[in-house]
């Protein structure tokens, strides 16, 4: 399983590493985050296992270079609203294409017998871990043989 997870780290830190706009995995992770939709600052802390001062100079970094807008909560003054710009949306899907599709040239290179059950284990594995599934799950993978 280590070495996997560092297998897995370095397809990241690689597809992070060829964006146009360099952002850390850090940075990447709140980014996907905001994907969801617009979060509460607090929440996002929470999800990211940071504190919420740490979480509010990350976004305010990323708000910096146009990839995260921030508000005041209309109906919470004392809550701080963040949302995904186009601009960090695109970061995150370049991103993620590029990791599919490295994650995808690795497994066509499975034994065709072992790629269902490496999806079935990797789905329990991140479900266990508290990891909401991917959102294109379906569009990439069935089309693939891996599910």
């Amino acid at each position: 399983m280590l070495t996997a997870s560092r297998l897995l780290v370095a397809v990241s830190v690689r597809s992070l590493a060829a964006a146009p706009q360099r952002v850390t995995l850090p940075q990447f992770r709140l980014l996907v985050l905001l994907g969801d939709g617009e979060t509460k600052l607090v929440t996002l802390a929470g999800r990211l296992a940071v504190n919420p001062s740490t979480a509010l100079r990350m976004a305010g970094r990323l708000a910096g270079r146009g990839f995260v807008s921030r508000r005041v909560n209309p109906d919470s003054r004392r809550e701080v609203l963040l949302r995904l710009t186009a601009a960090g949306q695109q970061i995150v899907d370049e991103v993620a294409a590029r990791r599919r599709a490295e994650i995808a040239a690795i497994i066509t290179r499975m034994p065709v017998r072992h790629r269902a059950g490496l999806v079935e284990a990797l789905g329990a594995f991140a479900a266990a871990g508290g990891e909401p599934p991917a959102q294109e799950h379906d569009q990439y993978l069935v089309p693939l043989g891996w599910a």
